[in-house]
């Protein structure tokens, strides 16, 4: 009798382990798709100079001035092909809050300020009822320096819908530096932007793309939630978030080149 007891118990405890691993196995087989959707497909396109350069210009400007034609042309593709802009902020509820992106969802970025942000750009979003992302840098505004947008030109852009966030300070390297050095970087950009327009950016682009630890530890510290870089790729993973990959467009990029880069994601 106490054999067949001892035989009864071993079988439930079997039974309840089994059950308990079937269980378990369920439980991971549907969390594996919802950390699946947790990533993003959106192509985040990165832009500096939307203008002509002139006959004289560096390297560095032949290679990144998207002339305002080719700028319109491919504003023109979007629209044709049925994109909807999206800014950070959809980004955002996307990676965490589940809320899905348009289905075909693409969100453009602007790098440093220039002057052609306002009138080239601005213009050109707007035409096409179109939102975009402008990553300035603070100090440059302060200074009046030529060539960029100033803070009036920042507020009607922040008013019509834009979206205005920092780029740091000085655009400096932030790798190798103290977190003194970051915080001022950083936080001082935020107050900057935060005191001329209402509104306190909850985003960041790494000028350069460079960074470090101490970088990501300074952007988390300072309350932002997503920070661009300068890789290049169009998934965006909440596990990356403050290093987010973006894709370049040069003053090369052909609208069927750019028609290619939009269509990664979408």
């Amino acid at each position: 009798m106490n054999h067949l007891l001892t035989m009864t118990f071993g079988r439930r405890v079997l039974l309840g382990l089994i059950t308990v691993m079937a269980c378990l196995s369920l439980v991971l087989t549907q969390a594996a798709p919802s950390e699946a959707r947790a990533v993003v497909a959106l192509p985040v396109m990165m832009y500096h100079y939307v203008s002509t350069p002139p006959a004289n210009a560096d390297a560095t400007l032949r290679v990144l001035a998207v002339t305002p034609a080719h700028f319109l042309a491919q504003m023109n593709w979007l629209k044709d092909n049925g994109y909807t802009t999206v800014t950070p902020d959809a980004l955002t509820d996307a990676l965490y809050n589940s809320k899905p992106l348009p289905k075909k969802a693409v969100l453009l970025t602007f790098d440093d300020g220039y002057e052609d942000a306002y009138t080239t750009v601005f213009p050109i979003l707007k035409q096409f009822g179109f939102v975009g992302t402008f990553f300035i840098v603070t100090d440059w505004i302060d200074e009046g320096r030529g060539g960029y947008v100033n803070w009036s030109q920042i507020a009607e852009m922040a008013h019509a819908g834009m979206s205005i966030e920092a780029h740091s300070r000085t655009h400096q390297n932030m790798s190798g530096r103290t977190m003194d050095w970051l915080k001022n970087e950083i936080v001082g950009s935020l107050d900057a932007i935060e005191k001329h327009i209402g509104v306190r950016p909850h985003f960041f682009a790494y000028p350069s793309g460079r960074y470090d630890h101490n970088t990501l530890k300074a952007v988390k510290a300072a309350g932002l939630i997503l920070a661009f870089s300068t890789r290049s790729g169009v998934y965006q993973s909440p596990s990356r978030s403050l290093a987010l990959p973006r894709i370049r467009l040069r003053g090369s990029t052909t609208v069927a080149e750019f028609a290619q880069e939009v269509g990664w994601g979408n």
